[in-house]
């Protein structure tokens, strides 16, 4: 008879709990019910946040790489320069051109050599080039 007994006990448990659990869930339905509106426009509103903060991020990389590319040919042109001076600097000049351009000219010697190189050293076209 004793097993019985325990069945019993366990059914009754069975019974207990529905109505327990049943008012609890009741409760808890209905604040349920009400939260998923709230939630969806906090949702919505944060994509939009995002979405700016993407666009406004979108805009600054692309700031930067304008920036990294005018700086790229800066540095290039500024290569080029170099590489022409050298070059220019190379160029066999010969005093007495010199010194005839900056007294025909009435220029810095620093302008009538400059002159005279980018001519290769020839007086007379950078004579006519000065003279244009």
């Amino acid at each position: 008879g004793s097993g019985m007994a325990a069945e019993g006990d366990v059914e009754l448990e069975l019974e207990t709990e529905p109505n327990g659990s049943g008012g609890g869930s009741d409760g808890a339905g209905g604040g349920a019910a009400e939260k998923p509106r709230k939630h969806d426009s906090g949702a919505a509103d944060l994509e939009r946040v995002t979405d700016y903060a993407e666009e406004k991020e979108i805009q600054s990389s692309n700031l930067e790489t304008a920036m990294s590319v005018i700086g790229d040919r800066r540095s290039r042109e500024q290569k080029a320069k170099q590489e022409r001076e050298k070059e220019l600097a190379k160029v066999t000049i010969k005093k007495e051109d010199l010194e005839l351009i900056m007294t025909e000219m009435e220029i810095s010697r620093a302008a009538a050599e400059r002159s005279l190189r980018e001519h290769m050293g020839n007086v007379v076209e950078a004579l006519i080039t000065l003279t244009n």
